[in-house]
């Protein structure tokens, strides 16, 4: 596996060595070994898997406070944007974000420490998303930060007309208004 660092610290693009032959393709997806040489010990505890139509943005979504997950995420099936927003206080790059592509063709995979957003755009007609977290889903402790925040600057690829958003999502605030602890 290739760890690559992004421009926000923590922030991993990871992508899995593929054997193909004739018959398809075998790949190691996760290594607790590798994972803790190149990033650090983290202990995932759930995994999660959605499914979305083209233009379905799920996003930016977190937890706070002892409920905060780190995710390890990719896509099995389609194409998505993934998005990581830094919301980390004391950080250089609170509030920049990465935004890159996963698909089954790519096979990449980000890791996103705890203290981020994310979310993600399915750019294929279906996709399914994948993702492992380091904490249980504390409903309590949920929040999020609307997509289309403009001090975010984030290019979701598609037309706003192309683009649906659950009533849950669309009521988000803004990053400014957001609640982070």
């Amino acid at each position: 596996m290739k760890f690559e660092k992004t421009g926000l610290e923590g922030c991993f693009i990871i992508e899995p060595t593929v054997f193909e032959d004739n018959r398809g393709y075998f790949m190691e997806t996760f290594s607790q070994r590798e994972f803790e040489a190149n990033i650090g010990r983290v202990n995932f505890v759930q995994d999660n898997q959605s499914h979305s139509k083209r233009g379905v943005v799920r996003a930016l979504h977190y937890q706070v406070g002892d409920a905060a997950q780190a995710k390890l995420v990719r896509v099995l099936q389609g194409r998505v944007l993934d998005v990581a927003v830094d919301l980390r206080k004391d950080s250089l790059t609170f509030g920049e974000h990465i935004a890159v592509e996963l698909s089954e063709t790519n096979k990449k995979q980000i890791f996103i420490p705890r203290g981020f957003a994310h979310g993600f755009v399915a750019l294929s007609e279906t996709a399914e998303f994948f993702y492992k977290c380091d904490n249980f889903y504390d409903k309590n402790a949920e929040a999020g930060i609307i997509y289309s925040d403009p001090d975010l600057k984030i290019d979701w690829v598609l037309s706003e007309s192309d683009i649906t958003l659950s009533l849950k999502d669309a009521a988000l605030p803004l990053l400014k208004n957001a609640r982070l602890s």
